[in-house]
This record gives structure tokens, sequence and C-alpha cells, in this order.
């Protein structure tokens, strides 16, 4: 069983179904590449899952520590090369005015955050600026 079905819904638009809880995604193209940017694009979409998986695998690691990752925010601004096409650099920046733990636990979490399955599988000349302001 596929775990995504998707469809290009015209307008340079397409709608992916996750199969097993059936939410939707919908994609525009940007504004910059002939679209009218009204929802994330493709290449949003993977910035948006390096910030997530990172949050996440965060996450996984206090749920063990009994850490609680309460207010941890983050910002993600992408960039985008030409010729070719593609994204250059993904910036985050985390955020965490009561963080949590031990000087340890909280390198750990760093750490964590930037080996990431996301991270780990994005090419290398994709440069992840990642910014831990706690």
């Amino acid at each position: 069983m596929p775990t995504i079905y998707s469809k290009y819904t015209g307008n340079l638009r397409t709608k992916a179904v996750h199969v097993k809880s059936g939410n939707a995604i919908i994609t525009d193209a940007p504004l910059d590449n002939n679209g009218k940017g009204e929802a994330f694009s493709p290449t949003d979409l993977v910035s948006a899952a390096l910030g997530s998986c990172m949050m996440t695998m965060m996450g996984i690691y206090a749920r063990k520590a009994k850490l609680d990752l309460k207010g941890l925010e983050m910002e993600i601004t992408k960039h985008m090369a030409d010729k070719p096409r593609k994204i250059s650099a993904i910036d985050i920046l985390f955020q965490w005015n009561d963080p949590q733990g031990s000087p340890k636990q909280i390198s750990e979490l760093k750490h964590i955050a930037r080996t990431c399955p996301v991270a780990l599988s994005l090419n290398e000349s994709l440069h992840q600026n990642i910014v831990f302001d706690f």
C-alpha cells in the first residue's frame, strides 16, 4: 500500500493525501515560479519537513528523558538558487525561553536535531544553517 496518493488538480496545484490518516496537503507553485502562492510550495514542504523532523526527534528524546519541550518554537527561512533552480539553504532558528534539562541533555537535543532522518537525507550541497537560541 502506498504511503501517499497525490494528483495534479490543475493550475500548478497538487493534492497529496496521507493514505493511513486521510489528511491532505495542497501545494501551489510559488509566485516567483508562475504560481499563485496560495499554499505551501513543494520546496516549502521540504523546508517544513526538515524543521518538523528535527522537532519530532527532539520530542522523542525529551519524552524518554522526561523533559518538557513546552515553548520550543522555530522559524524557517528557505533560500532558492537559480540555474539550476533549487533550494540552496534552509535557515532554522530554534527558540526556547525556558529550556529544560542539564547541559548534557541540551547538547544531546541539538545533536539529535542536526542528525534527524530528513537532515541526513538532503543533498550535502543544501546548506542547513541551524541556530539554537537556548
